[in-house]
């Protein structure tokens, strides 16, 4: 499904749907240490039932199965629902993946004892979203956000590979990132309030296959150009990259976490 954000990349259209096959491939990066976290805070475990929006291609409920929490996941899009769908099917997962955009879903008061968001927060309505997600949580239920993204003014790698990005599609606002908290919108503090948050560095390996595909299946490329930007930005970056990287490196990463508990 096309998406248009005017606060996203000055509202140019994007549809993760057009880079299922390239996302369920090379966007399942995180290491151990970040789910690791989670499960270190009592969080998405030992039988809770927990919610994953903006599932996409269902990383965060697969890769968190072994921890014993009943999982239910949803995304805006098909296509990605359907990789999300394959992809548990092969490792005999019991995860319920629904297509539907946050704003749209519906489920029982007080149905789950976690919510998470992994690198969607912020294309939600939040004056929405907030007040729902709150009625399906159950009392002292948590609202986990999550974000990892590379560090382009520090990585060589990242930097040159953002800048061919930025090429092609000059408006996208995922470039640039720093270290910095999430950012909550003060709507939340109606329904939630923040009682832990964490941010840290850390490297994740590539290939130049690797990380070429990880750049694919961004917002800024596969999601949003056109067949013949995206040919284009194929050719080069792959050009780029044999240039500048050896066959495999890790690229420097910060990762940011923060956990809101449903107000009494």
């Amino acid at each position: 499904m096309e998406i248009i954000n005017h606060n996203i990349d000055s509202g140019k259209p994007f549809n993760f749907g057009r880079t299922s096959s390239d996302y369920a491939k090379y966007r399942d990066i995180y290491p151990p240490v970040f789910y690791q976290k989670i499960v270190d805070r009592g969080l998405c475990a030992d039988g809770q039932r927990v919610l994953d929006l903006g599932t996409g291609t269902g990383v965060l409920p697969r890769n968190m199965y072994r921890f014993g929490a009943q999982w239910t996941a949803v995304d805006i899009s098909e296509n990605q629902i359907q990789q999300a769908k394959k992809l548990a099917f092969k490792e005999n997962m019991k995860i319920d993946f629904l297509t539907c955009a946050t704003e749209d879903i519906y489920f029982a008061d007080k149905t789950f004892d976690v919510i998470t968001a992994c690198q969607c927060f912020w294309y939600f309505n939040h004056d929405v979203v907030m007040s729902k997600l709150a009625k399906i949580l159950k009392d002292n239920g948590k609202l986990l956000i999550l974000y990892m993204a590379w560090l382009p003014f520090e990585d060589n790698i990242a930097g040159q590979s953002e800048q061919l990005v930025l090429k092609y599609n000059p408006v996208w606002s995922g470039a640039g990132e720093t270290r910095k908290p999430i950012y909550i919108p003060d709507v939340y503090k109606q329904y939630f309030e923040l009682i832990d948050h964490e941010e840290y560095d850390l490297n994740v390996h590539f290939t130049r296959e690797s990380w070429h595909g990880r750049m694919k299946a961004c917002r800024g490329v596969g999601a949003s150009l056109s067949e013949a930007e995206l040919s284009s930005w194929d050719k080069e970056h792959k050009k780029l990259l044999y240039k500048i990287a050896p066959s495999e490196f890790d690229v420097l990463h910060y990762a940011a976490l923060a956990v809101l508990k449903k107000r009494g």
